[in-house]
């Protein structure tokens, strides 16, 4: 396995360093790229991994000059993928983007803008995805087209902010925004959940035990997403298992009763102090776990 790292100039006034892993997915990392290069605010310094890229997606990013880029000969799954592509962040935040996503216009902005108004350095923020099938309860839900192919750029350009939704609590997917310093000190993305099943929720949890409340999900910010096409075609860990074994208790347990993930949002989380039955039942479930983990 090689790891190639190519920085390039860094654009006068970059906000945000944008890393998006990609396996073998060019149309739809060409469609992504494309999204922050025509809607975004601001310039931004752009990171790409290229999971193997046998696709041509190497020898396209190669020619791409505003774009940097990590490199592994072989799919190192997501975690390892962003966590390569955060060595070579320039800027003060970092934004997690997955390649089948398109950022709508001034996606950027908003978010910014709600970074000026917290006051802190300890948050974590989403942008709302806009999906043709629901993937959770913090999604909207309109088809602009399920693969690149047929795409309703256009539409979707011209309804986007028409769509009703509310800032909402509880912030874990991507694309989402938290300061550098940030990542650094809670090391980036675990990588014994490679390739990346449940490694979203276990960031955030790890962001939580670091003292982070400020997790929210910007309405305004918006994005639209085709839905794991890259995700479908890996052999997936079983992140279930790992995330109770790791944490104490079920990932459904962090979203649902401590960070209140898809209810409106109504300020920093509370503090959580788990009560005694609870940590029974999380106790039952992680012996449940553990079982039914050794009859694979």
């Amino acid at each position: 396995m090689i790891h190639t790292y190519q920085e390039r100039t860094l654009p006068e006034n970059a906000k945000f360093s944008i890393l998006i892993p990609s396996w073998n997915n060019l149309n739809y990392l060409k469609l992504c790229v494309h999204s922050i290069r025509k809607n975004s605010a601001y310039t931004h310094q752009i990171i790409v991994h290229v999971n193997e890229g046998k696709d041509g997606t190497l020898a396209w990013i190669e020619n791409e000059a505003d774009i940097n880029y990590t490199y592994s000969t072989e799919n190192i799954g997501v975690c390892y993928a962003l966590n390569c592509a955060s060595t070579i962040v320039k800027t003060d935040y970092i934004v997690y983007v997955n390649d089948d996503m398109y950022l709508c216009p001034d996606w950027d902005k908003y978010l910014l803008e709600e970074i000026k108004s917290i006051g802190h350095n300890k948050f974590f923020l989403s942008s709302t995805v806009i999906e043709p099938v629901a993937s959770s309860n913090c999604v909207i839900v309109k088809n602009y087209g399920s693969n690149f192919s047929n795409f309703q750029e256009e539409e979707l350009l011209n309804q986007f902010k028409q769509l009703e939704f509310k800032d909402w609590a509880g912030a874990t997917w991507p694309p989402n925004i938290l300061p550098t310093k940030l990542w650094d000190a809670v090391g980036g993305y675990s990588i014994e959940f490679s390739p990346g099943m449940y490694s979203d929720p276990d960031f955030s949890n790890k962001l939580w035990l670091a003292g982070v409340r400020y997790f929210k999900g910007i309405s305004a910010s918006r994005a639209y997403h085709f839905g794991s096409k890259s995700v479908k075609r890996a052999k997936l860990n079983k992140g279930y298992y790992q995330f109770i074994n790791k944490w104490g208790y079920t990932s459904s347990f962090l979203t649902k009763q401590i960070l209140h993930r898809g209810e409106s949002f109504n300020g920093p989380m509370n503090e959580f102090i788990m009560s005694p039955l609870t940590r029974i039942k999380q106790l039952f479930k992680r012996m449940s776990s553990a079982l039914k983990k050794l009859e694979f």
